[in-house]
């Protein structure tokens, strides 16, 4: 497994969807690499700090802007 895919598959290994054979590759790749640790690393304290984050209130203008734009683009 490549850096490259590490960086794509590592939400996946962090939500524990990757298969048995893939989690495998992923973590034997982990062994090898100390720069995709440290970006494994860095994801997980990601996760963590923004999880403690206050919800934000979304002002009504923004949000209609938003649904506008979305609905717009499925179009």
């Amino acid at each position: 497994m490549s850096c490259k895919e590490i960086t794509e598959l590592v939400t996946d290994y962090v939500e524990g969807r990757l298969s048995l054979g893939q989690r495998f590759r992923f973590q034997f790749h982990l062994g090898t690499c100390r720069h995709c640790r440290a970006f494994l690393r860095q994801m997980r304290t990601t996760i963590r700090l923004t999880g403690r984050l206050p919800d934000a209130a979304v002002p009504p203008s923004v949000e209609a802007e938003l649904l506008a734009r979305f609905r717009a683009f499925r179009r």
